[in-house]
């Protein structure tokens, strides 16, 4: 018995021994013929084996498997099934296994140029997210373009105002000016204001094929503002498959969308072409935020026979208007038009009626059309140049009010309806001289000036509180801030392999860039006339206008009107001219890099309202700042499952514009000087067949923020409004951590998740000084004056967030999903004079708050061969109809006095909305939306 006993324990060792030592390797990459696809599963047939493919699409598998079947398998693309066999501890390589596309969307990340710098799965050390066309064209919806990046860690987007284009995206912190936007490798920032709006991008979310986010200073070569992050879309190219589709989306609040495209595919000659259109219209969510909208997007391609030379030529552009929800209105007021309990979130301040029509006297316009041109070219095999030229031209303004009737606003309670809309009839009734108007403790009729009835940018009431002086000449228009652009520029990149493990890049960044600032008259809303006193060649006489201009959106963006210029006309002229490199070093599991890029910044102003023509500040000589960054990092994987990374950078941050000339006048500002940021990062990336994971922490420190602030309270002597304030030494140090995962539990069960927890603060003091609007001039006694910021919450963005979400086949190709996500220790926007005191409050802490979608995708195969399809998508946003406040502009406790230095405070009032103090401005979320898409593919 005993020797029968080991006979068996004898056997057993030697079949676990057999096992493992006759595992096998098989390799390869997945792609689908021209691009490499990311995240594709292989799987061996009838075992657990299995492996995903990495950005480069490559994968590798372990397996005990002598000979089988792999089958290989991707979101949107038919499976392929390929034999192998695979001897004992030996490798098998599949090649390239190709995957045909079974839904002819345009969705092919295009990665060919290295102008565009995606980052790699286990390679480029830095925290990264990566957004999928088909998720995008699934979940968007009614919702903003940033919106679909919400569930990606340390992200808060908000719709701002609830306008059409109007959100607004905050990462690790930092608002849109200080994250890069890159469009196929083109910085999109505004060059003046590193301003992204996302109006002008509407149709931007049509023809991405991928966007990825890259939190931190990013994989970026170029010296672009990526203090918070850098968001990389890569648009469709026109080399895909041949096919098209129409689509036709509807909403609540009137939403309607249509929408189709169509690609030839690559041709014998080399030759492709892809073309979309949409038209987008709506009624908004917020009252009176109607929109409407157009998006064209034409690409053409040409590769040679040989493939040295790839050509891509793209225009798209999203010619929009949008009225707009920008006044900020107070919690009380939003329950004054709901009720205590259920506040109209809707309400919108600038919305009303004229004329027996909806109104609003807010508006935004515009047309930013973009053309560019890639060229990619393979010099031999070691060594390429890619190179990029764009341009854009942006036509269009946002259109809001001028003047005033006895100091009140367009939107004074004396001009409300009893429903809180505004009654622009009355307004019209007062500027003709019809109407009366309570101001002053009595009633009022409007005089006129020069026998007609003259607007202008008076207000009706000047002086300070309470000597206030009135006046009955003046009126309301409305008036358009025109904001133009002529931008062109070229990134130009050579890639050379220097050997096996070492890559150089170096190139240049250069663009030039021409913003036209003006204001117009759109409507004189019943007055005469306009007088303007603005021009200092002009000056006493001024100018009496009666030409006015519709707010309708400039289709042709070569047009050149001959415009009747009002209140100011500058131009702001950038020079940019920037040079870049970067060392890769790759060699089995480890990678590392090294990057370096300098830039020097050219500003110039010219005015000729402010300044006489022959006054030397009506045109600047140019005030050249240089700047760059440096950075570094290393990623290593483990094994084929684990990887660790870490990065570091520097970057020396040239100021914007209106730093460099405070407050729209020609005088440089003695204070100008770069912002410094310092970024530490170190991550831990985990993947397998059934879950992957990436966990990472940072550091950010922000040194020399500059601010310019709002205007003075009134005081003896200074009249509050004819201020503004900038403050010096203002720091900030951003650290957290950052969990992303996603699970396969089963083939037809997804769960992903996200966690991110941030601590954001001021560090140190800052000062403020106050100066005259009228001549930049200091305002006595506010110079130097100390603002205690240290331990102070940086606000406007939740620093904690979470998500869950899971989708489900129900049925083939029938898939339900749903996604809570979950938004804490969100703070108030902050205006550093509210910190004058060192026993301040610090930042008043918004509720959190969590919210719920939903949605349900069915594709049903249709035609002879099953080659076409019927897709049908139902989204529903914040499906529990949540109320929550997303933003606010003021930081009022509860606890404060509700006037004044005494008297009742809000709480003790019960003037208080989920523990927030009802004087508070703010911006609620959307309440329940929801939209249906169906597309036809073929």
């Amino acid at each position: 018995m005993k020797t029968m006993k080991n006979w068996l324990l004898t056997g057993l060792l030697f079949m676990m021994v057999s096992t493992v030592f006759s595992q096998g390797k098989i390799t390869g990459t997945i792609t689908d013929g021209s691009n490499s696809l990311p995240g594709a599963n292989a799987v061996v047939k009838g075992s657990s084996d299995a492996g995903s493919s990495d950005f480069d699409g490559k994968f590798s598998i372990t397996t005990s498997v002598a000979s089988g079947e792999v089958v290989v398998s991707y979101l949107g693309y038919d499976s392929k099934t390929i034999k192998f066999s695979v001897s004992n501890g030996g490798t098998v390589n599949l090649g390239a296994i190709v995957l045909t596309s079974n839904s002819n969307q345009l969705d092919e990340i295009v990665v060919k140029s290295t102008v565009v710098d995606i980052a790699k799965d286990r390679k480029t050390p830095v925290a990264v997210s990566t957004i999928k066309a088909s998720e995008i064209q699934a979940k968007l919806g009614t919702q903003e373009f940033p919106e679909v990046l919400r569930n990606t860690p340390s992200v808060y987007a908000t719709k701002g105002g609830g306008g059409y284009g109007d959100s607004r995206i905050n990462i690790r912190g930092f608002d849109q000016k200080n994250i890069a936007v890159m469009v196929n490798g083109m910085p999109i920032n505004d060059m003046e204001g590193g301003t992204v709006y996302w109006s002008n991008w509407a149709g931007l979310s049509d023809v991405t094929s991928a966007m990825q986010v890259q939190r931190g200073l990013g994989s970026s070569k170029l010296a672009v503002s990526s203090v918070g992050g850098t968001i990389n879309i890569v648009t469709k190219s026109s080399d895909i498959k041949q096919g098209g589709s129409f689509s036709s989306g509807f909403g609540n609040a009137n939403y309607l969308k249509l929408q189709g495209s169509y690609n030839t595919g690559k041709l014998d000659n080399g030759l492709s072409a892809s073309v979309l259109l949409s038209q987008t219209m709506g009624d908004g969510y917020i009252n009176g935020t109607e929109f409407e909208g157009t998006n064209y997007f034409v690409a053409l391609g040409y590769a040679t026979k040989d493939n040295k030379h790839d050509f891509q030529f793209t225009v798209t552009g999203a010619p929009q208007w949008h009225n707009q929800r920008s006044t900020v209105s107070t919690i009380e007021t939003y329950q004054k038009y709901g009720s205590i309990d259920n506040p109209n979130t809707r309400y919108n301040a600038d919305a009303g009626y004229l004329n027996g029509e909806k109104y609003n006297i807010r508006k935004n316009y515009y047309h930013k059309p973009v053309a560019s041109i890639n060229w990619d070219y393979k010099i031999n095999e070691t060594t390429k140049l890619s190179s990029v030229l764009y341009a854009s031209w942006g036509r269009g303004a946002g259109a809001s009010a001028t003047g005033g009737i006895g100091g009140l606003s367009y939107n004074n309670q004396a001009f409300l309806l009893p429903n809180g809309m505004v009654d622009y009839n009355r307004i019209q009734a007062w500027n003709s001289g019809q109407g009366k108007v309570n101001f002053n403790g009595a009633d009022q009729t409007r005089t006129q000036v020069g026998g007609v009835f003259q607007n202008s940018s008076a207000t009706g009431r000047s002086g300070s509180a309470p000597n206030y002086t009135y006046n009955t000449t003046s009126g309301i228009s409305q008036t358009s801030s025109i904001n133009s652009h002529d931008w062109y520029g070229a990134v130009i990149n050579l890639n050379k392999k220097l050997s096996n493990t070492l890559t150089l890049d170096f190139g240049v960044d250069a663009r030039t860039y021409k913003g036209y600032h003006f204001t117009v008259v759109n409507d004189l809303l019943g007055g005469g006339e306009f007088f303007d006193n603005s021009v200092a060649d002009l000056k006493p006489d001024g100018r009496h206008l009666t030409t006015t201009y519709d707010s309708r959106v400039q289709w042709n963006p070569f047009e050149n009107k001959d415009y009747e210029k009002i209140a100011f006309n500058s131009t702001g002229n950038v020079r940019w001219y920037g040079a870049f490199t970067q060392l890769e070093y790759s060699k089995d599991n480890l990678t590392a890099f090294v990057q370096g890029a300098i830039s020097q910044q050219g500003y110039q102003r010219e005015d000729d309202f402010l300044y006489k023509t022959s006054d030397p500040l009506s045109s600047t000589d140019y005030k050249n700042i240089l700047g760059g960054n440096v950075k570094g990092g290393a990623n290593y994987n483990i094994n084929e499952k684990n990887n660790v990374y870490v990065n570091a950078g520097y970057y020396s941050k040239q100021p914007f514009f209106n730093s460099v000339y405070p407050n729209n006048k020609s005088t440089v500002n003695p204070n100008v000087t770069n912002e410094k940021i310092t970024g530490f990062e170190a991550g831990y990336g985990f993947r397998s067949r059934f879950f992957n994971a990436t966990v990472n922490v940072y550091n950010t420190t922000w040194n020399d923020r500059y601010l310019k602030g709002n205007a003075l309270p009134d005081s003896p002597g200074v009249v509050g409004n004819t201020t503004y304030t900038e403050y010096l030494g203002l720091n900030e140090v951003h650290s957290g951590i950052e969990f992303e995962a996603n699970s396969n539990i089963t083939d037809k069960l997804k769960v992903n998740a996200m966690f991110s927890y941030g601590i954001w603060e001021y560090k140190g003091n800052a000062t403020v000084n106050a100066y005259f609007q009228a001549d930049n001039t200091p305002v006595p006694g506010f110079t130097g004056v100390p603002v205690y910021m240290d331990k102070v919450k940086v606000g406007d963005a939740a620093q904690m967030t979470a998500s869950l979400g899971a989708s489900y086949e129900v049925l083939p190709r029938v898939t339900v999903d749903a996604n809570y996500n979950y938004n804490d220790n969100l703070y108030a926007g902050l205006s550093p004079i509210n910190f004058a005191s060192p026993d301040n409050k610090g930042a008043l802490e918004l509720p959190n708050y969590g919210i719920m979608d939903a949605g349900f995708s069915y594709k049903m195969l249709v035609g002879k061969d099953k080659d076409k399809s019927m897709n049908f998508r139902l989204n529903v946003n914040n499906v529990l109809d949540k109320i929550y406040i997303a933003e606010s502009r003021t930081n009022f406790f509860a606890d404060d006095f509700v006037n004044g230095k005494n008297g009742p405070t809000y709480a003790s009032a019960g003037k208080t909305y989920d523990g927030i103090a009802t004087g508070n401005q703010v911006y609620f979320g959307f309440g329940r939306t929801w939209n249906f898409t169906l597309r036809y593919d073929f």
